[in-house]
């Protein structure tokens, strides 16, 4: 059977398979069905939550689904443009039976995706994942809607779903704390966090410098964002802000700057984060989950303050449910991924940013000085695009250049070459003593699958 899911939701070039108003159709009519059961035989109409990013393309896909969900007799309530967090606290805070939102998160334009939340407001399980393609792949959601006797009605709830989220991330930051006089720097991507995150960052105190805040629907992370945070760096050491932030299409993510122009990994930010909760008390378990695309120096750092660390498999789903199978309150990704259990139940890119710099105002430290904790290893990634998605161990000639590198590497670094969940592309990730030896090692690893699998 054809997999609908990658690591974060359905995603493809929107217009194309399945990215199609047809697909899109058949799960919002598959959600209704395995979601909220018990109310679709007679306990109650349920909702489901909807939420959208910029993209052009996200109306299209936003109507399907309300045609599906209607179908099913499902209310779908409309946010908007909101973040992805957003949707999922609305999700949770409503009782609604699902959230779905429409993004390709970090992806260009063109391309758009199906992000989908349960009613506690967490990404779905691989076993409900693999429910939903079941049913939409077998064709037979065409036959869930059969007699049923109510159809759905859409509900608007822009203005109040952004009001309540806005609260959400106002409310995070610690009683006593304010950013009065804080200059920052904000790249909203042109994406879902252009409306909010300045508000948000005003309504705390501080000196906003917005970029990136107009989209057109098509401009969303062209050149901007969390995977392009040179203007933002240009445009901090032209203002002598204090820290920069750098948001994606759907502001689940967070890169920070630090007042010196020099960027700060998700992995450094769980570390800050980690040694402050811990000194407050607050670091349940004594526990940090990341992936195995930590830098190295984030399980380093961890075990010098007496800090566990568990790591997951990539996506923010897994750490998520790792955080909640040891009572861990503190997770995330390398790529900016911020899950603060005790505010949320999934990465949120402006309540990360929030509790960033609260870190800076308990300890009076710049970012540059709070980095210091962790020292990043020489790291090199690269992303190939292959034409099919091969199985690596089976090809020899992959194998090989890689069990080479891990053996010239030692206990020095690391390797991990695995595909993406949402693109056709194969990323190479490999870490050692120096940053010469570590980027030789990557392109030599990379040159054997472009010529494997391009």
């Amino acid at each position: 059977m054809t997999k609908l899911f990658g690591t974060d939701g359905v995603r493809g070039i929107a217009g194309q398979y399945p990215m199609t108003p047809e697909m899109a159709m058949k799960i919002g009519k598959a959600v209704a069905y395995l979601l909220s059961p018990a109310k679709l035989e007679g306990q109650g109409r349920g909702k489901i939550i909807i939420g959208k990013d910029t993209r052009v393309s996200g109306d299209m896909i936003e109507h399907a689904l309300v045609a599906g969900i209607t179908a099913m007799g499902i209310n779908p309530c409309l946010t908007g443009i909101l973040p992805t967090p957003g949707v999922a606290y609305l999700t949770r805070q409503l009782k609604a039976a699902a959230g779905i939102v429409v993004s390709a998160s970090h992806n260009p334009f063109q391309d758009n995706g199906i992000k989908i939340f349960n009613q506690e407001g967490c990404k779905l399980s691989e076993n409900q994942e693999q429910a939903i393609e079941a049913l939409v792949l077998k064709h037979q959601e065409a036959d869930l809607g059969n007699g049923r006797q109510s159809i759905g009605t859409v509900e608007p709830i822009a203005n109040m779903a952004m009001d309540q989220y806005i609260s959400l991330l106002t409310s995070s930051l610690e009683p006593g704390l304010a950013f009065n006089g804080l200059k920052v720097v904000m790249d909203c991507a042109n994406g879902a966090a252009s409306r909010i995150a300045p508000r948000v960052f005003q309504d705390l105190g501080a000196d906003v410098d917005t970029l990136f805040a107009a989209p057109d629907g098509m401009n969303i992370n062209q050149d901007c964002g969390s995977q392009h945070p040179q203007y933002l760096i240009q445009q901090l050491k032209a203002s002598r802000a204090e820290i920069g932030l750098a948001f994606d299409g759907d502001a689940d993510r967070l890169i920070a700057v630090d007042e010196n122009g020099e960027p700060t990994s998700g992995d450094q930010i769980l570390a800050i984060c980690a040694q402050d909760l811990q000194q407050r008390g607050l670091l349940k378990d004594n526990m940090v989950v990341s992936t195995v695309m930590s830098n190295m120096g984030l399980g380093v750092a961890l075990k010098k303050l007496g800090i566990g660390h568990i790591t997951t498999q990539v996506g923010d789903r897994f750490v998520m449910e790792a955080m909640k199978k040891h009572g861990a309150v503190l997770g995330g990704e390398d790529s900016g991924h911020m899950i603060f259990m005790s505010h949320h139940t999934t990465g949120d890119g402006i309540l990360a940013a929030i509790q960033l710099i609260g870190v800076m105002l308990r300890t009076n430290k710049s970012l540059s000085e709070l980095k210091k904790i962790m020292d990043v290893f020489p790291q090199e990634l690269v992303n190939v695009t292959v034409k099919e998605k091969r199985e690596l161990n089976s090809i020899p000639e992959i194998a090989a250049v890689i069990a080479s590198v891990e053996k010239e590497l030692a206990e020095q670094g690391r390797v991990l070459v695995r595909y993406s969940g949402t693109q056709s592309i194969c990323r190479v990730m490999v870490e050692g003593p120096t940053l010469a030896q570590t980027q030789d090692c990557c392109q030599r690893i990379a040159a054997v699958l472009r010529k494997c699998l391009s």
